[in-house]
């Protein structure tokens, strides 16, 4: 059970800003990524697999924008899982889960998903587990369901501009920082771990993640397309694009 919360839909929030303080378009993508589910659904409510889906973020929009969705969250991070299953209630289905092996898949409630959507989640995947992710997430599709992952993907025919542009939001991110506009990363994090209730589960998380997370691994969006391509989908393409960060579908 979740531990109890106090005021849930702050730390929710709180996430949000420290979120766009590294991607200041990030509801564009997913306002996309919904417009591309909708545009592949039928009449029904879609069921949706919000995948490494943190605090809830997407499952939230999702609720919104199709009230009766049947969502489901997979994470493994004990105390963003905690923030979701405060904010999300009933709503949705929580699964603890890692993607870092197949049997993920064993923890679903469903295996014929209408979407699964992810956002900022998988460059820490190494390149040869996320290709087999990817095929692994052909098959808890239904025939035509649709996966989208935003992410960085930089565009191949663009190295130059786009070192300039990740360099500029450095800088521009830096400077909200010390003007103490948002919160950093590491400071969100210190502010979890002194609350009384996430404070054990930022302790469990570190013990899941003893040196953080994987090194990023972002290759170019190209690479994404060929490793959906091979991954059996019938359909592959750039969907949104925003500077160095692209979203991807994938049509089963």
């Amino acid at each position: 059970m979740s531990p109890y919360i106090l005021e849930p839909w702050a730390w929710q929030e709180s996430w949000d800003r420290q979120q766009e303080a590294y991607l200041p378009d990030r509801e564009q993508r997913f306002a996309t990524m919904l417009d591309t589910v909708d545009a592949m659904r039928d009449a029904r409510p879609p069921r949706v697999l919000d995948l490494a889906g943190g605090t809830g973020t997407i499952s939230l929009r999702t609720l919104a924008r199709f009230p009766g969705a049947e969502v489901t969250l997979l994470d493994l991070d004990p105390a963003l899982l905690a923030i979701a299953g405060a904010t999300l209630g009933d709503r949705a289905t929580i699964v603890p889960a890692d993607l870092g092996t197949p049997e993920w898949r064993s923890a679903l409630p469903h295996h014929d998903y209408d979407a699964v959507l992810t956002a900022t989640a998988l460059h820490w995947l190494p390149a040869d587990r996320l290709g087999q992710l990817y095929a692994e997430l052909r098959d808890v599709l239904r025939p035509g369901g649709v996966f989208v992952n935003a992410d960085h993907m930089p565009d191949d025919t663009l190295p130059e501009l786009t070192k300039r542009l990740l360099d500029r939001a450095r800088d521009r991110r830096n400077a909200r920082y010390q003007a103490g506009a948002v919160l950093s990363w590491s400071d969100w994090w210190e502010r979890a771990g002194a609350d009384p209730a996430l404070a054990p589960l930022v302790t469990q998380r570190q013990d899941i993640y003893p040196t953080g997370h994987s090194p990023e691994w972002n290759p170019p969006v190209s690479w994404h397309l060929a490793a959906l391509t091979a991954a059996g989908f019938s359909e592959v393409g750039t969907v949104w694009r925003g500077g160095p960060d692209a979203a991807v579908a994938a049509v089963r």
